[in-house]
């Protein structure tokens, strides 16, 4: 797997990964950015969350679950020293489904945690990582963040 990340400006960069897809990250305003993209440090959380959502959302599939959306909230800590690595991380999921087996989206959390999300054992090497699931029959409500 590669990546490549050119510096733009300020505290501006552009990411291309291999795959062909571009991001743009950029820092606050009082370090010289603009706030035209999210830090790197959130796109590492949004990597873990689309990580581990990817895994419960296949391994339900797979056991023939009727899942009709998965939202994964994460709440991160930081270390108040360099280097400012994730101390602590609570991922909520939100299962919504008809007729979900609360067993099979234990089963599922609990391997992505712990097998399968290379983002979650690779932060879990410096993060305390928790996980806590909500099943929700029906499916999920529209909101701003829905796309």
């Amino acid at each position: 797997m590669k990546t490549q990340v050119k510096w733009r400006d300020g505290a501006s960069f552009v990411g291309e990964t291999e795959s062909g897809h571009a991001l743009v990250m950029d820092g606050p305003p009082d370090f010289g950015g603009n706030n035209t993209g999210p830090r790197p440090m959130e796109l590492l959380l949004t990597g873990l969350g689309g990580c581990t959502a990817f895994d419960v959302v296949m391994m339900l599939q797979k056991s023939r679950q009727d899942i009709q959306d998965c939202v994964v909230d994460i709440d991160a800590t930081r270390a108040d020293a360099e280097p400012k690595v994730f101390t602590q991380i609570h991922i909520q999921f939100t299962v919504y489904g008809k007729d979900l087996s609360d067993k099979q989206v234990a089963r599922a959390v609990e391997l992505s945690a712990s097998k399968y999300c290379s983002a979650s054992i690779m932060l879990g090497k410096t993060a305390e990582i928790t996980h806590d699931y909500e099943i929700v029959e029906g499916p999920a409500p529209k909101t701003a963040m829905s796309l």
